[in-house]
C-alpha cells in the first residue's frame, strides 16, 4: 500500500501544500508541533533518506533551505529546526519546524489546528516562499 505522503501526492488525500515540482512536494504537517511547521517530501516513495536518489535529496535540502527563510520571516522564530526521524511514515521526509528553544521541536506538542488557521499559514508561508523561489 503506497505511503500517506503517496496518496497526498497522487491527489488522493488532501493537504496544504506549500510547493510542488516534478521531484518533490512541500505541504503543512497536519500535527503542527509550531504553527508554520513544513513536511519536504520526495515524490519517489523510499523509504531511507540514504536510499533517495541524490536529485530528489539535494531538491530536498535546496527547497528547504528557502522554505526556512519564508517560515522564519513568516513566524519571526529565531530559528528553524531540521528533523529526520523516519518511523511514522515509510517515506523519507524532512520536518521543517519553526523554533524558539530546543523544547520547541518536541513532537509531543504537535497539535491540530483548525481549517482557518491551516490556510492562514499557508497563504502566508506561500506568499513569502514565491519571491524566494522565483529568485
Amino acid at each position: 500500500m503506497a505511503s500517506i505522503f503517496t496518496q497526498i501526492i497522487n491527489g488522493e488525500l488532501p493537504s496544504y501544500k506549500i510547493y510542488e515540482d516534478e521531484l518533490i512536494i512541500a505541504i503543512l504537517a497536519l500535527d503542527q508541533v509550531n504553527p508554520g511547521h513544513v513536511i519536504v517530501i520526495p515524490k519517489r516513495e523510499v523509504n531511507h533518506w540514504f536510499d533517495v536518489p541524490a536529485d530528489a535529496y539535494t531538491r530536498v535540502g535546496l527547497i528547504a533551505q528557502k522554505i526556512a527563510q519564508a517560515q522564519k520571516m513568516v513566524t519571526s522564530c529565531p530559528r528553524v529546526g531540521t528533523i529526520v526521524a523516519g518511523f511514522e511514515v515509510p517515506h523519507y521526509h524532512l520536518h521543517l519546524i519553526p523554533a524558539w528553544s530546543i523544547p520547541d521541536l518536541d513532537f509531543k506538542r504537535a497539535k491540530r489546528l483548525s481549517d482557518d488557521e491551516m490556510k492562514s499559514i499557508q497563504q502566508k508561508i506561500v506568499s513569502a516562499l514565491d519571491p524566494l523561489i522565483k529568485g
